[in-house]
């Protein structure tokens, strides 16, 4: 995809408050930290349309931005980080599963891993939220640039096996050198194809994630 143009339109944390209109949404989700700014703003060719807050974690909005007329980039916030207070940690659980179970012009998620971490229970919970509501999931592992060519591959296969997912559906990225800014475009536009599923389509039949 050519980015020509990406602009703000709000922020959300109900669906009252989501943007109208029928564009196609792509979403961004992963742990504080672990990338998500840098990913954003290399994929739309943009410095700072995405900032890292100073305090991680903090930020509990749901961004919607539109790239060119063609679909709307919406960047969930990051999870994880063992400093946020209890009640934003509660808050934020109905938010994003309220955002993933009803949307129906969503048509993936791209979940960010670390490829120097683990994934822990907040990245499986994502996982099995993609999975029980029939979301596309689109797995980047940022940061590959900082794993020798050995580290990498020992990585990849710890990732592969705690997600239980093929080596094959993991696209590696780094916002250092700008590998893997296509292979991410191009598995964001197969999901954003007419012959993809329909956003939505099981959303409503889809049983809720036990804790």
């Amino acid at each position: 995809m050519i980015v020509k143009n990406t602009e703000f339109i709000k922020s959300a944390t109900r669906p009252a408050h989501y943007p109208e209109g029928n564009l196609p949404e792509i979403a961004f989700a992963g742990r504080s930290n672990v990338g998500k700014s840098s990913l954003v703003n290399v994929l739309v060719n943009r410095k700072n349309l995405v900032r890292t807050s100073s305090t991680p974690g903090r930020t509990q909005l749901i961004n919607f931005f539109q790239v060119n007329d063609d679909f709307m980039l919406v960047d969930l916030p990051g999870y994880g980080y063992a400093k946020v207070p209890l009640a934003v940690k509660k808050d934020w659980r109905p938010m994003m599963e309220t955002y993933l179970a009803k949307r129906r012009n969503l048509r993936g998620v791209v979940l960010i891993l670390d490829i120097r971490r683990v994934p822990n229970d907040d990245d499986l919970q994502m996982l099995a939220w993609l999975r029980a509501y029939s979301i596309a999931p689109i797995i980047v592992v940022t940061k590959c640039d900082k794993l020798s060519k050995n580290e990498r591959a020992r990585q990849t296969a710890v990732i592969s096996a705690t997600l239980g997912v093929d080596k094959q559906d993991l696209t590696f990225f780094s916002a250092l050198n700008k590998e893997g800014k296509d292979a991410v475009w191009a598995r964001i536009d197969a999901a954003l194809a007419p012959a993809a599923c329909e956003p939505g389509e099981f959303a409503e039949e889809a049983a809720p994630v036990s804790d």
